[in-house]
């Protein structure tokens, strides 16, 4: 039931209706209650005066010497009872053979019938029918006489002899007197109530007010903040069942101020990673355009031009790759994921770069199609995060030396721990170990290799694993070793014993 009726739904209206609708409802079960309590009140003094009015009729019963009942009743007491200025008293006492001894002969009798002697005497009292009834009590019931509706008080006298059955005393009363003190008693307890309704309704429309207008004040303090204010919410000045919603908003503050301090690092890398490459295609622009120059130098100017635009396209994709890593892994399609098809196909795409460097890139793993390689992920971003290992072996490898430059990528799976990992090994100049933590930092470069990069690979693989619960760690490949080489672990789900990842032979 809706007390008010709106179109957007509303928190101060529903509390309103669920506690007007049901005072609304019992108020008319509550009047009708108050009228049958009421007639109850009501009929009790006047039913006691009935009572007692029949037990007065009755002593003026008597049986004379010839064994005739005889009612006599003095004339002031006739009096007395009928007299009354708002209703009719009406009295009947019959004898035990059914005659009217005195009193209106067409008073209602009650149902069971007047006991009649049938030829008994009063050496035989079973041929007399008496009635089944307490001969001492005095009944009540409601019957209707000359068209009106009246209130009877019956009760069967004994009249001391077993011969003789006992007389019936009724004494009837017209109504009025009672239906005036049930319509006070029921004014006395309804008027009040129709104050007493609205004032309640007023109540509780105050107390809802007051109740949600910390509610008003929250809205209030977070339409005063600035744009740029992603504090938290102070929840101590909040009611308890207001906490957990400030928390959430509280959280959701926080992540959003995660999402635009990582678009304003975004745009500040990217402004700096592509202000160099640009420099660099304007001022060989310029280059080009200069009189007196000649067709080498404008060659050598035009390759300067597509190195820069390819160094900028590369910078570019890298940007966008770990933006789109960034983005959260929830908020990206999940699918079961092969880890072997997908490391396989990195591995594939990569051949022709490494047969044009010299390197010999290989893969070491179980065939793809096994349940321990399968886990829940995002292909795409697994296999960017496998395609920055691989290229960032490949971009540093050695050239030009007597050893051959070898890239090997392994998948390694544990059934009986459910672990899974995959590995990016060279034997190239390795990291230093005080640079292990650093290169994982957005545009760093190890120090003393010389090889032209944007910084970004390592830091979208480590972005990538975390979204899908994983770890990435860097070692030696061949310790002890010159060149050591690089060992890139990416360890999903718990990580397991060094051992347990150390490559076969």
């Amino acid at each position: 039931m809706k007390v008010f009726s709106r179109g957007q739904p509303s928190l101060f209206g529903d509390i309103l209706d669920w506690m007007l609708t049901p005072l609304l409802l019992l108020w008319p079960i509550s009047l009708a209650l108050t009228w049958l309590v009421a007639q109850n009140l009501a009929n009790k003094p006047f039913d006691r005066a009935l009572t007692y009015n029949v037990q007065a009729l009755a002593q003026y019963l008597h049986v004379d010497p010839h064994g005739r009942t005889q009612f006599s009743l003095p004339q002031p007491a006739s009096e007395f009872l009928r007299a009354d200025s708002s209703d009719n008293v009406y009295y009947q006492v019959l004898a035990p053979d059914g005659h009217l001894l005195a009193g209106d002969a067409g008073l209602p009798l009650p149902e069971r019938p007047v006991p009649v002697r049938r030829g008994g005497t009063a050496a035989d009292p079973e041929s007399l029918m008496m009635p089944d009834v307490s001969q001492d009590s005095v009944r009540l019931r409601d019957a209707e006489f000359r068209g009106l509706p009246v209130r009877i008080a019956y009760g069967w006298v004994p009249l001391g002899r077993p011969d003789l059955g006992p007389a019936l005393v009724q004494v009837a009363e017209t109504r009025e007197k009672r239906s005036v003190l049930a319509a006070e008693i029921i004014k006395g307890v309804m008027l009040p109530q129709f104050a007493i309704l609205p004032l309640a309704a007023l109540l509780v429309w105050l107390a809802l007010v007051r109740g949600i207008r910390p509610l008003a004040e929250l809205a209030d303090r977070i339409r005063a903040r600035r744009p740029d204010d992603l504090s938290p919410l102070q929840d101590e000045a909040v009611p308890q069942e207001v906490a957990p919603l400030v928390g959430s908003v509280n959280d959701l503050l926080t992540r959003l101020k995660v999402s635009i301090a990582t678009q304003k690092r975004f745009l500040a890398d990217a402004a700096h990673q592509l202000k160099t490459p640009l420099a660099g295609l304007r001022m060989q622009a310029e280059l080009a355009r200069r009189e007196g120059g000649s067709a080498a130098d404008l060659k050598e100017s035009l390759e300067q031009i597509g190195r820069a635009s390819v160094r900028a396209t590369h910078t570019v994709n890298q940007l966008l790759a770990l933006a789109r890593a960034e983005e959260g892994g929830s908020a990206q399609a999940r699918e079961p994921c092969d880890l072997a098809a997908l490391t396989i196909d990195v591995v594939r795409e990569a051949v022709p770069r490494a047969i044009q460097q010299r390197v010999d890139l290989g893969y070491e793993g179980p065939e793809p199609g096994a349940p321990q390689l399968t886990l829940p992920g995002n292909p795409t971003l697994l296999r960017e995060m496998i395609r920055n290992l691989v290229e960032n072996a490949l971009h540093y490898a050695p050239t030009g030396g007597a050893e051959t430059v070898e890239v090997t990528v392994r998948v390694l799976a544990d059934p009986a721990q459910q672990l899974l990992a995959v590995q990016v090994e060279d034997n190239g100049p390795g990291i230093a170990e005080a640079e292990r933590e650093l290169v994982f930092q957005p545009f760093y470069r190890a120090l003393g290799t010389n090889v032209d990069g944007t910084g970004l690979g390592l830091p979208i693989v480590v972005e990538i694993a975390r979204q899908h619960g994983a770890q990435v760690s860097v070692a030696p490949a061949r310790p002890g070793q010159n060149p050591p080489g690089a060992r890139f672990t990416v360890r999903f789900q718990d990580l397991p014993a060094r051992d347990a990842f150390e490559p076969p032979g």
